[in-house]
């Protein structure tokens, strides 16, 4: 599906679960400014108070992922808005929208998501685990709580997190027995890993529309809140981006857009998978300021183009230091949010 690109129609782009994704909803923005397009965004989300909902042009609210109506109103939401790209920002809705591509194609939209058995793989840690030691890519060993003699004989530090998290919740470093028995009874549906030392590294992999990997920005995390980066720095490592692709290719050609994967680094040059991640994440404006136009690729290719892309194509070192931004919202005299415009208007993106 794509558009010509004098055609003249206005393209509308569609986030789920919108959240904080300001910065990626403005570098859309400063995509379609210098390709010459008009764009419309659209933003959906469960709670009015999200702040990215008051920066789209069509702020959309609808049930939480997990209800029944959530896709339903997504639906709804593409058709009215005639959207002609929806673009997933979190874990939590990938596997409905993926069950549901073909009823997405069909109201005229073309969704960033894999199919089913992919985002499934993604999604479990046990399955990921399988998946990276079944194409002899390098990750953690992987337990599950059933395994408690093999976990004892591989013997501490270990690591434990839940099977189906994200936003590192219920992330923890083993040092002892005690520790393991404790967090076994408290983290959901658990998994537990060797302990791998070294720099955790985000890498941001465009697959644009045609599932091949075509630039890999690898991104070293210097600190983290919440799961998402908050300072780091791009680094053209080409082995890193050697590694980022094999593993991208592994996964077949359904991925769309952008696969996010994190990998730890050890001092004597092990690069360790950890995360797979099929989707925008976090911290891609960063790659994207770097010169990783991925919002730009996705729109020309939307428009039937092929764009010129290098697969290190990117400024190494550029570093991001972020830093909260308040949205000022006035509201009636109950209080209560409403979508609305706010005080002054979001910053640009480039």
């Amino acid at each position: 599906m794509s558009l010509p690109v004098a055609s003249g129609r206005q393209i509308t782009v569609l986030f789920t679960c919108v959240g904080r994704r300001v910065e990626l909803v403005q570098a859309f923005r400063a995509a379609g400014r210098r390709l010459g397009l008009e764009l419309r965004m659209v933003g959906l989300d469960s709670d009015p108070t999200a702040p990215a909902l008051l920066c789209v042009d069509r702020p959309v609210l609808v049930p939480p992922v997990a209800d029944s109506g959530y896709l339903p109103a997504v639906l709804g939401a593409i058709r009215d808005s005639h959207a002609d790209l929806l673009i997933p920002t979190i874990d939590t809705d990938l596997q409905v929208l993926s069950r549901h591509r073909d009823q997405i194609s069909d109201a005229g939209c073309l969704a960033l998501i894999a199919e089913p058995e992919i985002i499934d793989t993604c999604r479990d840690k046990v399955r990921t685990y399988q998946h990276l030691v079944r194409h002899n890519i390098d990750t953690p060993k992987t337990f599950t709580a059933d395994q408690l003699p093999s976990i004892l004989e591989h013997g501490f530090p270990l690591f434990i997190k839940p099977r189906g998290g994200s936003a590192s919740q219920w992330v923890h470093k083993i040092v002892d027995r005690v520790d393991l028995e404790y967090y076994l009874s408290r983290v959901p549906a658990p998994i537990i890993q060797e302990f791998v030392a070294g720099t955790e590294h985000t890498l941001d992999v465009y697959v644009g529309l045609n599932g091949r990997p075509r630039c890999v920005v690898p991104r070293a995390r210097w600190q983290v809140r919440g799961g998402e980066v908050s300072k780091g720095v791009v680094v053209k490592d080409y082995e890193i981006m050697d590694a980022g692709r094999r593993l991208v290719e592994s996964l077949g050609p359904s991925v769309r857009g952008l696969v996010t994967v994190q990998c730890i680094v050890t001092a004597d040059r092990r690069i360790c998978f950890t995360e797979i991640n099929p989707r925008f994440g976090g911290g891609a404006p960063l790659a994207i300021a770097a010169g990783a136009d991925f919002p730009g690729w996705l729109l020309l290719e939307l428009c039937g183009q092929s764009p010129p892309i290098a697969f290190d194509g990117f400024q190494h070192g550029l570093c991001m230091l972020r830093y909260d931004w308040s949205v000022f919202v006035p509201l009636e005299s109950d209080l209560k949010p409403r979508l609305t415009r706010p005080l002054r208007a979001f910053p640009d993106f480039g």
